[in-house]
């Protein structure tokens, strides 16, 4: 059983000591309750579970906390990938939900499985989720006073390969700030989020970028035609030159090599194998 997990990346981690310190406990706690979860769930249920602790905790941008787009509203995004089954499910720009990627699990079955907008809001309020506004006090400050130095590039995402060798990834998003209402990010594309028997990934950095190389879904293609998982992210990542792209990765492939990799400093991650680590 092997788990992984990021919280985007953060312009203010390289020199905020307190707010680093405190991501990297918060994806201690995560991390080790999602592995704790891990043993008796499968690696889809266990994705969920920890991308919505993520989504709780308003240190990262997704969910709770997520940041406002220009026209001052809040929309999320969300997906799921079963690398058993592959299919992906995901919502894009949903409203008034606390936990979009729960939202997505309720579409893997179904055979419509990705929504947009109100119709994500309106499946979500249909299948039981109460109204709940993700706005927190500090968003709502960094929106009046378009603080364009303190954006954060956030994302939150999980990959996990459970105890029948399954792989899922889950990834979800509040987005960049600020952007035009209803842009779209990559996170609940297959570009930010992509799983199949032979590996699973979950993106995070700048969504145009990252749909632009088509990450994921290529890093596992890569995998899936022999390449390592070092390799076959290495390789991906260092096509994003040719624009100067912003990504970072984090992977497991089914033999239960993990890697995680970024073309900017200060992606925070944590993992768990034989052990925790945390690192950003």
């Amino acid at each position: 059983m092997k788990l992984i997990i990021h919280g985007g990346f953060f312009s203010e981690s390289g020199t905020n000591q307190e707010v680093k310190k405190a991501k990297q406990e918060a994806l201690a706690t995560i991390a080790e309750a999602s592995y704790t979860f891990l043993k008796t769930h499968t690696a889809v249920q266990t994705t969920v579970f920890a991308v919505s602790l993520l989504e709780d905790c308003e240190l990262f941008n997704a969910g709770y906390g997520s940041q406002i787009q220009s026209d001052g509203k809040i929309r999320l995004s969300a997906a799921l990938m079963d690398g058993n089954t592959e299919h992906f499910s995901g919502v894009i720009n949903v409203e008034d939900v606390k936990n979009p990627i729960q939202v997505a699990e309720k579409l893997l079955p179904m055979q419509d499985r990705v929504l947009s907008g109100s119709g994500a809001k309106d499946f979500a309020m249909e299948h039981g989720f109460p109204y709940f506004n993700p706005q927190t006090p500090q968003r709502k400050q960094e929106y009046e006073q378009k603080l364009q130095n303190s954006v954060r590039l956030g994302t939150v995402g999980c990959v996990a390969l459970d105890q029948h060798g399954d792989l899922a990834a889950a990834t979800s998003t509040g987005g960049k700030g600020f952007e035009i209402p209803c842009r779209v990010s990559d996170s609940a594309t297959v570009a930010g989020n992509y799983a199949n028997s032979f590996a699973a990934v979950s993106c995070t950095g700048v969504g145009e970028d990252i749909m632009s190389g088509a990450v994921a879904a290529k890093i596992v293609t890569r995998v899936t035609d022999g390449f390592k998982l070092s390799d076959a992210c290495e390789k991906t990542l260092s096509e994003l030159s040719a624009f100067d792209g912003f990504a970072g990765v984090i992977s497991i492939k089914s033999n239960g090599e993990i890697y995680h990799a970024d073309t900017h400093p200060y992606m925070v991650w944590a993992c768990y194998d034989d052990g925790l680590e945390v690192f950003d």
